[in-house]
């Protein structure tokens, strides 16, 4: 049986179809919209998903997006498309489309992917890091997203690591999300030296060894190294699998291993700590994966 997967990000959405051995047969990006709304979202989710089951004939589904559905109350909950927030998202869809979907938190959606595709294959236990705008986390055991029982397994993004540090979306202060993700590690450089660079400068400069970038990077290098130990601390992964915007910035699988390994409690680090294999493509494939 083929599937479709949908991945809802904030700016767009993307579908795929798979066959049954997991090979590509249509690929499609909207735009999201999301200005307009909640029930705008879902239209524009409605409309992909139709374009794409009329390709794919019968088939499984699966939508990946940010935050996770509460097993308490069936609502969205955590998702930094605020207007989602509070919203029963899966029952909405599942009228709206006549049909039963699986959803899930879009960092499990990736860990998935790089479990069964990617850079994770064979593994037992994967955890599939995303470090994009915000910071999220999913754990695979035995090729299954595991989930817990409030459905926040893996959101390693929301460990408080500095009880005075900036305020999170969250409300929490210092999570790991507000140093280590692309948004968070420009903001703190904006906060440091009172202007604002992209992450692609901030690197640049990096690497022409100026001094205030080399100095800031050390920082991010080492909060990234202690709140990942924390991570490796309690899960003890086979691998750990980076994907997301910061992903491409090669000495974190030097400098910021580095300080996983100062940090981490035990003799000799032998996790794993590598860059995804499937792109911006994981998120949509995961989907697919965890289609019903």
């Amino acid at each position: 049986m083929n599937r479709i997967g949908i991945d809802l990000g904030g700016t767009k959405i993307e579908g795929v179809v798979l066959d049954a051995t997991g090979q590509e047969l249509l690929r499609k990006r909207i735009a999201t919209e999301r200005e307009h709304g909640y029930r705008h979202i879902l239209s524009r989710i409605q409309r992909l998903h139709d374009e794409l089951a009329a390709a794919a004939g019968q088939a499984t589904f699966g939508i990946g997006t940010p935050g996770a559905i509460s097993p308490r109350t069936g609502l969205l909950k955590n998702s930094n498309t605020v207007c989602m927030n509070g919203q029963p998202v899966k029952a909405d869809l599942e009228a709206l489309l006549g049909r039963k979907i699986a959803m899930q938190n879009d960092a499990n959606c990736f860990a998935m992917a790089e479990a069964l595709l990617g850079a994770g294959k064979g593994k037992k236990l994967v955890f599939g890091v995303i470090m994009g705008t915000g910071c999220g986390g999913g754990i695979v055991y035995n090729g299954e997203v595991f989930t817990g029982a409030q459905a926040i397994a893996g959101e390693w993004g929301h460990m408080s690591i500095d009880p005075h540090g900036p305020v999170c979306y969250c409300g929490n202060r210092g999570c790991v999300e507000t140093f280590v993700s692309g948004g968070g590690l420009e903001n703190r450089y904006a906060e440091k030296f009172g202007v604002r660079r992209s992450l692609k400068d901030i690197e640049r400069d990096y690497f022409a060894g100026e001094p205030g970038a080399v100095q800031f990077m050390a920082q991010f290098f080492d909060r990234f190294g202690r709140s990942l130990a924390n991570l490796i601390d309690i899960l003890d992964p086979d691998i750990v699998v980076i994907g997301g915007g910061v992903s491409n910035f090669k000495d974190i699988y030097t400098e910021g291993v580095a300080a996983v390994r100062r940090h981490v409690f035990t003799d000799e680090l032998e996790t794993p700590i590598v860059r995804h294999q499937l792109g911006d493509s994981a998120g949509v494939l995961g989907a697919a994966l965890v289609g019903i």
